[in-house]
């Protein structure tokens, strides 16, 4: 199994409000944690990079090995993080920052994630691109609810509206899930920088083409950033090369 993160600035922003790691356990289960901050200029970079590291200093600690263990940490330390990260809001230094957040842990031939925001993970898999993740955004709501369509949302002047992030005054809810993997897989997880720029087709065209995931992640990244690179763009790539997990 290799892992690829990569982070870029993109083409308009004065700085990168996104952040990437991985960290791995007394168990060596791989945690990648992504966010993509909010929240001013300085404040929505803390938020990221504070929640990412906090979650994988938790993470290093534990020996978790099953999903089930790992879900019900999910949950805990998400919740024990969206307080850390509103107290830290409530200042004036800090006001109102937040982060998306997606969270994935490696068990085996099981990814276990967490998913916060408008943040994606999504599965490459013979070709087909499946969103595993259900954005947490005012015009998704109103896509669910029938009063928009797929192709309104993508041009709606409230798309960046996001309905959960880590950091708000309620207890976050954030949605838990597992998917198995098969040799050939590319699990994505990526920051709305990258999806609000290319397609579901062009993230496969890519990843079925020759190269390494590191050369791979860069080519969308790059894509993106070809296309005007609005915000930040941030990747992480796992391609799954054998069954001998």
């Amino acid at each position: 199994m290799k892992i690829s993160l990569v982070t870029d600035i993109g083409q308009r922003r004065s700085n990168n409000q996104d952040f990437i790691n991985r960290f791995d356990n007394k168990q060596g289960i791989t945690l990648i944690v992504l966010a993509d901050g909010m929240g001013g200029h300085r404040a929505g970079n803390i938020a990221s990079e504070m929640t990412v590291t906090d979650l994988g200093r938790a993470w290093v600690n534990t020996d978790f090995t099953e999903p089930e263990q790992i879900r019900d940490w999910f949950l805990v330390t998400l919740e024990s993080e969206n307080k850390h990260i509103y107290d830290l809001g409530q200042t004036e230094e800090y006001k109102g920052m937040g982060t998306t957040v997606e969270a994935i842990a490696l068990v085996g031939q099981t990814a276990v994630f967490a998913h916060i925001g408008d943040s994606r993970i999504g599965l490459v898999r013979d070709g087909h691109y499946t969103l595993l993740t259900s954005d947490h955004s005012l015009v998704n709501e109103l896509v669910k609810a029938g009063q928009l369509t797929e192709e309104e949302a993508a041009s709606h002047p409230q798309k960046n509206i996001i309905t959960q992030s880590i950091g708000q005054a309620q207890p976050v809810q954030p949605d838990l899930g597992y998917q198995e993997l098969e040799k050939g897989d590319y699990l994505v997880a990526n920051s709305d920088g990258l999806t609000n720029m290319i397609s579901n087709s062009e993230i496969v065209g890519t990843l079925i083409g020759p190269g390494t995931p590191d050369e791979k992640s860069r080519e969308l990244v790059n894509l993106a950033n070809n296309r005007g690179g609005l915000d930040n763009i941030t990747v992480a790539l796992v391609h799954v090369e054998s069954e001998d997990f």
